[in-house]
């Protein structure tokens, strides 16, 4: 009556069901991702689950991908908000900035520091993170209730005693705020023998490696929502910064994790293009 045979009519209600069952072991390898990186975008996300998908036999692209957590509501979406971290009204020695131009080639040889704000019911606690250039691991971090150098200091202390190439140079790049200039800071890290660099004007492009690194933690990682309390915001970055050393894979790593990156003997593959375009200037003849 329809115009379709029977035989039709069964194959579709097979590929239908085929489909259903597909889907449903796509859904739960991406649940088992999302319990450790809450906020992996979708290209990252793909590369997790690309073995065990071939391993499933399942042929799924990444656009076939996208559609299907988009009818689930999947998909990761950014808010943006922002309080000010920083205090560069102070009469402490300003650096100048040395890694504006630094190839930098190894782990260890450029650290990078922010700080960022972490919502704690109504008030703020404030993470400080310092991050290798090189590897992108996370070095050391303190969640502080105030914003003074104490929360700096505590996470210089931990970076150190991470650090595992004590033998070859160091430079830490900074913000200018006080926290950093303060003299036990800088005295911290004239007693290490590391050098210092400073940005200049504040901007986000003068540290872009350490702000990335705050905005994967609060997008990726949930530590953006508002917390009920400081020892569940304390907990919650302790598992943001493991699962973000050890289990996220990097596209400035070649798709390691930063822990494995910092241990690489091969120079680390860069997987992703710069898509902004020179501009050409012509001149008038």
């Amino acid at each position: 009556m329809f115009g379709k045979s029977r035989q039709a009519y069964y194959k579709k209600e097979w590929y239908l069901s085929d489909t259903e069952q597909v889907e449903i072991v796509v859904l739960e390898l991406i649940a088992l991702v999302r319990r450790e990186l809450p906020g992996l975008g979708l290209h990252k996300l793909y590369k997790c689950i690309y073995r065990p998908l071939r391993t499933n036999n399942i042929k799924m692209g990444r656009d076939k991908l996208n559609t299907l957590m988009r009818n689930h509501g999947l998909l990761i979406t950014i808010k943006r908000r922002g309080i000010r971290t920083t205090n560069s009204k102070h009469v402490f020695h300003r650096y100048p900035d040395l890694a504006k131009d630094l190839e930098v080639t190894r782990s260890e040889q450029l650290w990078v520091s922010d700080i960022t704000y972490i919502c704690v019911s109504y008030d703020f606690n404030y993470l400080s993170l310092i991050t290798d250039a090189y590897s992108k691991k996370i070095m050391g971090y303190c969640l502080h209730p105030y914003l003074t150098n104490e929360g700096t200091i505590n996470a210089l202390n931990m970076a150190l005693k991470s650090r595992i190439i004590s033998e070859l140079p160091l430079m830490h790049h900074l913000g200018h705020g006080v926290q950093y200039c303060s003299y036990d800071y800088v005295k911290m890290l004239n007693k290490e023998k590391i050098s210092i660099s400073m940005t200049q004007n504040g901007e986000a492009y003068e540290n872009p490696i350490a702000e990335r690194i705050n905005g994967i933690l609060k997008t990726e990682f949930d530590l953006g929502r508002v917390f009920k309390s400081r020892t569940e915001a304390i907990l919650a970055v302790k598992v943001a910064i493991e699962a973000y050393n050890n289990v996220r894979p990097h596209m400035s790593c070649g798709y390691l994790t930063p822990v494995a990156a910092h241990f690489a003997t091969e120079p680390l593959q860069k997987c992703w293009k710069n898509t902004r375009k020179k501009k050409t200037i012509i001149l008038p003849v």
